[in-house]
């Protein structure tokens, strides 16, 4: 049976005047949806997902267009610069938001709550100054929150 999952990802304190946009879609078949340029305020980026439990670990199985990468290593990808459409950028990034750390009890919770959403935080800005980018290793994962 699937479930329906409420996603938000905060991208925090990302440096201006870059476009960034939540890829839907996967290879080069794919759009950037949500596209905001940054400016002195976090981006928001909500979406859904779907769920199933037909994992042979029992883990999470993350579905859906935002949905990247094989079963146990899901993520979602943010585009940037010329990647999010913004041809004059000279940035070319995507950062690799992780859905690792999404339990079975948080998806129940959000299930049952029509007021409660899974949120990440991530660091937009990179150690170069520049946009983030790769997968995001230091995050404090994925928290149950109210939308």
């Amino acid at each position: 049976m699937e479930k329906e999952l409420k996603l938000r990802i905060v991208l925090e304190k990302p440096p201006p005047g870059v476009d960034f946009g939540l890829q839907k879609g996967h290879g080069s078949r794919y759009e950037t949806v949500q596209t905001q340029r940054s400016g002195r305020k976090d981006l928001q980026f909500a979406f859904a997902v779907r769920v199933k439990n037909d994992r042979s670990d029992g883990t999470p199985n993350f579905l859906g267009p935002f949905v990247q990468g094989p079963p146990g290593e899901r993520f979602v990808y943010l585009d940037i610069g010329t990647y999010a459409g913004q041809t004059d950028s000279c940035w070319s990034r995507r950062i690799k938001v992780p859905l690792r750390g999404i339990t079975w009890e948080m998806i129940e919770h959000v299930a049952a709550n029509a007021a409660a959403i899974l949120e990440a935080r991530v660091p937009g800005t990179g150690r170069d100054g520049g946009p983030a980018c790769a997968t995001v290793k230091i995050f404090a994962g994925w928290s149950v929150r109210n939308s």
